[in-house]
């Protein structure tokens, strides 16, 4: 397959890891991200990943103070972010993990030039730790970090195959939107992402694509220019 876009960002959920799990990171699922990612990197295409923190802390929580609680999410993504980096490793993929938070024992610190620099030579970089900052989610953080690397899209891996009226888990009369526009999204109430990160690609004209990731080489056919999931553009 020939890859329609040169440079992308992946936005992957924690929950996304746990698999059949409750709790924590399915070695399955990690092996199947691997995998996806992988297939695409071999068609060209340079790959920056942003995953989040939900399937071991998410920031909300009663008893914990919201900023205190937000950095811990922000530790979390670190944790799948060195999964995911030694799962692509085990598959022979060249990765760097870069945190927003410094983090010199075990990852290098977001550096924009270098992070390009890492993508120009093939190589996959995942973000973690969010922004670093508190009270911003990992959407906000993908949103970020395409538009500082000049990626082309986001595409945003989730459990369901695209945007729909409703909850289709839900509302099995739920219709799914092949394309939507930004203003169409906000005028309808639809749920991408927190309005942060919408915004921020709305502003800066960054297309998303939502899809269903858990799809044997879904990933691999939107790359290679297939209309599948839903464009907000």
């Amino acid at each position: 397959m020939q890859a329609k876009y040169k440079r992308i960002l992946l936005k992957l959920s924690g929950e996304s890891l746990m698999g059949k799990q409750k709790y924590g990171i399915s070695a399955e699922m990690l092996k199947h991200y691997a995998v996806e990612i992988k297939s695409i990197q071999q068609m060209g295409t340079e790959v920056a990943v942003v995953i989040g923190g939900g399937n071991i802390f998410r920031g909300e929580q009663a008893v914990i103070e919201r900023t205190q609680g937000d950095y811990m999410g922000m530790l979390a993504t670190v944790i799948n972010g060195l999964a995911l980096q030694s799962s692509l490793e085990a598959e022979g993929v060249f990765t760097r993990l870069m945190t927003a938070i410094p983090m010199d024992k075990i990852a290098e610190p977001f550096i924009r030039r270098r992070a390009v620099r890492h993508l120009e030579k093939g190589r996959v970089v995942i973000f973690a730790a969010g922004t670093g900052n508190p009270y911003f989610t990992t959407d906000s953080a993908a949103a970020l970090r395409a538009i500082e690397i000049n990626a082309q899209v986001i595409l945003k891996g989730t459990r369901v195959d695209g945007i729909y009226t409703a909850d289709p888990e839900k509302d099995k009369n739920a219709v799914k939107y092949d394309k939507v526009s930004f203003q169409e999204v906000i005028s309808k109430g639809l749920d991408i992402m927190d309005m942060t990160a919408f915004t921020m690609c709305q502003e800066n004209n960054m297309p998303i694509v939502v899809f269903d990731i858990n799809q044997p080489q879904q990933l691999q056919r939107i790359v290679a220019g297939e209309s599948l999931g839903t464009l907000v553009s």
